[in-house]
């Protein structure tokens, strides 16, 4: 897969500042094949323009993977569906190493990928469990603080974006999602209007190792006529 000629350079496998409403407006139509974000669970106006964005910009085919947690899941999901996506699904990341309070009387302990696309047009490539345990990070830089299961979050592109996707992240945060995509081999964009976060991401993707290519062994039948 290339990247779309239309696509700035300045976008193709960076982190840039700013409202991802207005530099998304460069991005052509159909031409991301995976949106996989994390933005504020309580802010109506960022599903609003979440959904906007995946309308026009997504492949056909293309998905939208949108984390969440147990509070605010369906809302969020409702959100994204009176804005105009198709819901099909959400996958539970088990938090088995703590809890997150919520108003100092709940604790969530399952943190949410929720599934939408345009018109049931996406289908999972591979396999993606719902009901995941969290594991040990320490194998994807442990210097860092992973807001989401960099291991799921792997897992996640795996099944929904193919070897050379791009992968969209309109609120990157401090680049949870644009570091594994590195790693797993796939290009992105990420947008991230905080300057301080945003410049932490650039540092932390400049620190990130991109998957290195496995030899793969062709599988041969023998010639046995002359034994």
């Amino acid at each position: 897969m290339t990247w779309h000629p239309d696509i700035p350079e300045a976008y193709r496998n960076q982190i840039v500042t700013g409202d991802a409403r207005a530099l998304a407006e460069r991005i052509p139509d159909e031409s991301i094949d995976l949106i996989f974000t994390d933005p504020v669970y309580s802010e109506q106006a960022l599903y609003d323009a979440l959904a906007a964005i995946a309308l026009r910009v997504l492949k056909p085919g293309g998905a939208v993977l949108c984390w969440s947690n147990g509070k605010w899941h369906r809302q969020n999901a409702n959100w994204l569906e009176a804005a105009g996506l198709t819901y099909r699904y959400d996958f539970g990341c088990v938090i088995a190493t703590g809890g997150a309070p919520m108003n100092g009387k709940i604790i969530s302990k399952t943190n949410r990928i929720i599934w939408l696309d345009k018109n049931e047009q996406s289908k999972m490539r591979g396999y993606l469990a719902d009901g995941y345990a969290s594991v040990a990070w320490s194998r994807l830089h442990s210097e860092w603080t992973w807001t989401k299961n960099p291991v799921y979050c792997e897992q996640a592109i795996e099944a929904f974006a193919p070897q050379g996707a791009i992968v969209l992240d309109p609120f990157a945060g401090h680049a949870t999602i644009p570091a594994v995509t590195k790693i797993a081999g796939r290009q992105y964009i990420g947008f991230e209007i905080d300057p301080t976060r945003a410049a932490a991401a650039r540092t932390r993707l400049e620190n990130t190792q991109a998957m290195h290519p496995l030899f793969v062994a062709d599988q041969t039948e023998l010639d046995l006529s002359a034994a």
